[in-house]
């Protein structure tokens, strides 16, 4: 019986050990300070676990961490392990706060902390902790600088905001941490991307400092008056020199977390002048200018030309709308395809965008295409720029004309024609002839005077109806254009998979251009409404309309929106699909 009672009680304590030997704790690097100092927070265990849940905090901001930290030796064949979880904080308020429970999931056992209270008094105006004085000196030698180009700009000329990191040679920083970044809600905003930081020499009030450039970006204010740009918070750890050495002398740092912002920064944006102002001004803001080219300016009724509006500069480049291109209304002039080849630097965007105009005569002749007029705001020399460009004329030289009533006098009029002398043949006086005494009733040409009128309206029938399969007239000619279009735009939206932008304006026109040629609508008819009512009309089911019109408004949506090169795709192949079946119905 006594060897039982002793197994057992070894049995016990070994029990009571291994569940002894498990440690999760808070330990807090003071239980009262000032509401200027901080606070360190450990979560320590003596055995590795997972699925750590730290308190809310609430009372305290988190300026720092969580930093871990792990620790396992062994010592004379015992092993010796440490996990901690460490968090900096700095209170809200004064009074009692308490720090809640943390939690922990240890070999399948969940584990929590003891509730720590901290005293938080008014602001200490000397602290003497070795924490305030690394505190000290973290904010002696480290700032956060937003440098702005210019504080007064025009509305839509580009500044730029370069966010530098200075610190003193006396410290160092690592693990450097954007919690807040700015916000631009009154301005169009490009972020710069800097691909690696680079420490670099210059000077801060005077003095020698190392910064590093955090953050480029260009803005263009779309507001007036005084606008007020969010500031860049910034969390870094900092490296502190102290009072202590090393055992070789060396001089001991101190690691603290330092939270640092550039503050709010406020740019009074002045609207630009209307003194001067012309009337084609569209908003553009910079250096610019226009060209206005076209392919072909000598060419048959039955073929096309591109007239291209292009702007180049540097400037407010996206932020404007080019131009629009004037023409008779004899030539047909479709949709522009858009394009922009625009980079932005520190000097805001610069290169080029462009509209390619489709145009189609109907007639033959000669179509003068007024001049394209351009204004813009020079912001260096604070005066308004009007461009303009040269008329150019269109020769239309074989195809239809516009009205052969109004063509005749013309002729008649170059040839200079005497109409007297072929009209001699007329006689004025009538003689009379006896006639043959034959009976005409039942002779052949009886017959053939009697029949002549019917054979006449056969042989009339059969010529109109072969002369209607030959000859089109000018509105099957612009339905025969316009499906020619909608083909080429679906084959221009084929080759552009994977560029958004093209891809939908192309898609679009096509769509557009398909209409055109079966419904026999112009652009100005093409809304949503009309869409459907037309198409109803020719008897479409309203699954197909449905699918028509959603496409529309994809493409008008795609604009704003991400799209994938798997998605353009599936739009590309649901169009064709969906014109396809719309063909069959019509």
């Amino acid at each position: 019986m006594k060897k039982i009672y002793l197994l057992w009680s070894i049995l016990l304590l070994c029990f009571s050990h291994g569940i002894a030997q498990v440690s999760f704790q808070t330990k807090v690097s003071k239980n009262r300070l000032g509401l200027n100092e901080r606070l360190r927070v450990s979560f320590e265990m003596n055995q590795n676990g997972d699925n750590f849940t730290p308190p809310s905090f609430n009372g305290f901001n988190v300026v720092g961490g969580p930093n871990q930290s792990v620790s396992n030796s062994w010592v004379n064949g015992v092993r010796s392990f440490s996990k901690s979880y460490t968090y900096f904080l700095t209170p809200t308020r004064k009074g009692k706060i308490t720090i809640a429970q943390a939690s922990i999931e240890i070999d399948g056992e969940v584990y929590k902390t003891t509730p720590v209270q901290i005293e938080v008094t008014q602001a200490v105006n000397n602290p003497n902790s070795p924490q305030a004085r690394a505190n000290a000196i973290a904010d002696e030698n480290l700032h956060l600088v937003a440098e702005i180009s210019k504080r007064n700009p025009y509305l839509n000329e580009a500044i730029t905001v370069i966010y530098k990191l200075y610190f003193s040679s006396e410290i160092s920083v690592s693990n450097v941490n954007e919690t807040e970044s700015p916000k631009y809600s009154d301005f169009w905003s490009h972020l710069i991307p800097i691909p690696k930081l680079e420490i670099k020499r210059g000077e801060f009030k005077g003095q020698p400092y190392n910064y590093v450039t955090w953050r480029k970006t260009v803005l263009y204010p779309q507001k007036t008056g005084k606008l007020v740009i969010a500031p860049l918070t910034l969390n870094v750890s900092v490296d502190v020199p102290t009072n202590r050495r090393d055992f070789f002398g060396n001089r001991v740092y101190q690691k603290t977390p330092k939270m640092i912002t550039a503050g709010k920064r406020t740019i009074d944006v002045r609207p630009l002048p209307l003194a001067g102002r012309p009337n084609d001004f569209d908003g553009a803001v910079g250096d610019f200018d226009l060209n206005v080219k076209f392919n072909k300016t000598a060419l048959k009724s039955s073929e096309s030309f591109q007239a291209t509006i292009k702007v180049s500069g540097r400037g407010n480049l996206k932020l404007f709308s080019l131009p629009k291109l004037s023409a008779p209304s004899s030539l047909e002039v479709y949709e522009p395809e858009h394009k922009e080849n625009v980079k932005t630097n520190l000097l805001g965007m610069q290169g080029n965008i462009e509209d390619t105009y489709t145009v189609v005569p109907q007639y033959q002749g000669n179509y003068p295409i007024p001049s394209v007029s351009f204004s813009y705001f020079d912001p260096v020399k604070a005066l308004y720029v009007s461009l303009r460009s040269e008329e150019q004329l269109i020769d239309v030289f074989e195809g239809p004309t516009a009205s052969s009533n109004t063509a005749a006098p013309n002729i008649l009029q170059k040839n200079n024609i005497n109409a007297t002398p072929y009209f001699d043949f007329i006689k004025l006086e009538t003689v009379l002839l006896s006639m043959d005494q034959t009976n005409f009733y039942g002779s052949a040409n009886f017959w053939l005077l009697l029949l002549l009128p019917f054979i006449l309206y056969v042989v009339i029938v059969l010529v109109k109806r072969r002369s209607e399969n030959y000859t089109v007239d000018p509105v099957t000619q612009k339905q025969r254009r316009a499906a020619r279009l909608a083909k080429k735009y679906l084959s221009s939206a084929k080759k552009v998979l994977g560029d958004k932008e093209n891809f939908y304006n192309a898609l679009e026109r096509a769509l557009h251009n398909y209409l055109k040629a079966k419904l026999s609508i112009e652009t100005a008819e093409f809304s949503k409404e009309s869409i459907v009512t037309l198409l109803q009309q020719k008897n479409s089911s309203p699954e197909t309309i449905a699918d028509f019109i959603s496409i529309l408004e994809k493409c008008e949506a795609a604009r704003y929106s991400p799209a994938t090169a798997v998605s353009m795709q599936e739009d590309f192949d649901f169009t064709v699909q969906t014109i396809t079946l719309l063909d069959r119905e019509i």
